[in-house]
């Protein structure tokens, strides 16, 4: 017998989804640059890993404003 489960995708983690982010006109895409420029971003990491990144590499309150968005959108995703 197979379950419901197997047929669900699984949620990309939050820094790989941040990467694909092009084009979008608004703060998230702003954060996306930065983060494919950073060859020590967390790729695979979550939100928490991302905000910490941030966090080491000094980002001003927009950019926080823009992961929190990034977030909401990821989670819908």
């Amino acid at each position: 017998m197979q379950t419901e489960d197997q047929y669900v995708e699984t949620r990309p983690a939050f820094g790989a989804w941040l990467l694909k982010q092009r084009d979008r006109g608004d703060w998230v895409e702003g954060i996306a640059d930065a983060a494919r420029a950073d060859r020590t971003f967390p790729r695979d990491g979550d939100t928490e890993a991302v905000r910490k990144r941030l966090r080491e590499m000094g980002a001003d309150g927009d950019a926080f404003a823009a992961l929190e968005d990034a977030e909401l959108d990821w989670m819908s995703y």
